[in-house]
């Protein structure tokens, strides 16, 4: 069964630049994993320090690998340090 993915990162003030690039080195290496059907990066447009990612995945297994690729934990190393809060990430699926 499909799963989604929503990950949300507040940057620290000034730290913008870092998250944005982050982002846009880990979700070309995520879009061409076997188990990753999309994945899109966004910037809020009210808050210039906030961030998503959105990205469906073919099963809970497709992420679970994905959670231990290399690309993925430098993509971790990278933004943990960048952000306010801790790491969220929401799995979901459709309603029925």
């Amino acid at each position: 069964m499909e799963l989604f993915i929503v990950a949300r990162f507040h940057a620290i003030e000034g730290q913008e630049a870092a998250v944005a690039a982050a982002l846009r080195a880990v979700v070309p290496a995520t879009r061409a994993e076997v188990g990753c059907l999309a994945i899109d990066a966004y910037r809020s447009t009210r808050d210039p320090r906030l961030f998503y990612i959105h990205s469906r995945w073919r099963d809970e297994a497709a992420f679970e690998l994905h959670a231990t690729l290399p690309h993925t934990l430098r993509f971790l190393d990278r933004v943990q340090p960048a952000i306010d809060h801790p790491l969220e990430v929401t799995r979901a699926r459709p309603l029925e």
